[in-house]
């Protein structure tokens, strides 16, 4: 959820575009498995704050990052990139080196970086999905990125209780990744051009 979901539909209505649209759609299968993957080791590791745990805290927004070089050579609707992917790669690096700092200062500062992070890349991935909504294909984009946003604040809020624990982001984790297998499965069935 804390990434840019971007829908193929603007580029399915050449032949061409079943390219694009097959490379979103292994992509996203990508992202699930990762995310899924991912949320696993986090709540084997949630417990105290760990070097492994810091490792896979930092490693999972440079594979967002990563996600979102890719997604930008299959994303290009009218030839020209997605604007949102780049911003959210820039979020995504600030955030893997603001984790890899606030790792040393324990679990509350993990999850405030956390948090800042989901609700701006949510906040983007909002209101990309609401300016594309007429592309079709998008409603997963804008429930994840309202989910991320309020998802982000609840981090932050935790962050400043007793019971600080990074286990909710192995769940945010998973959510966001079956927003992605549901985009996938949606660019399978459709081939790249459902609507809503």
């Amino acid at each position: 959820m804390d990434t840019l979901t971007e829908s193929a539909a603007a580029t399915a209505s050449t032949p061409a575009a079943a390219s694009p649209a097959a490379a979103l759609r292994k992509l996203y299968f990508l992202r699930f498995a990762f995310a899924a993957a991912w949320a696993a080791l986090l709540l084997t590791t949630a417990g105290p704050l760990t070097t492994l745990t810091a490792v896979l805290l930092v490693a999972y927004p440079l594979f967002d990052v990563g996600c979102a070089v890719a997604d930008l050579r299959s994303a290009r609707p009218g030839g020209r990139p997605v604007r949102g992917l780049y911003v959210n790669a820039a979020l995504s690096t600030l955030t893997a080196a603001g984790l890899a700092v606030a790792a040393t200062s324990g679990i509350p500062a993990v999850l405030r970086v956390w948090g800042a992070w989901a609700i701006t890349a949510g906040l983007v991935q909002l209101a990309v999905g609401v300016a594309r909504r007429g592309l079709g294909g998008q409603w997963a984009m804008i429930a994840s990125g309202g989910i991320s946003t309020l998802a982000g604040a609840s981090f932050i809020a935790q962050a400043g209780g007793a019971d600080a624990s990074l286990g909710a982001l192995a769940g945010y984790a998973f959510l966001g990744g079956v927003f992605f297998l549901v985009s996938a499965l949606r660019l399978g069935r459709t081939g790249g051009a459902a609507k809503g």
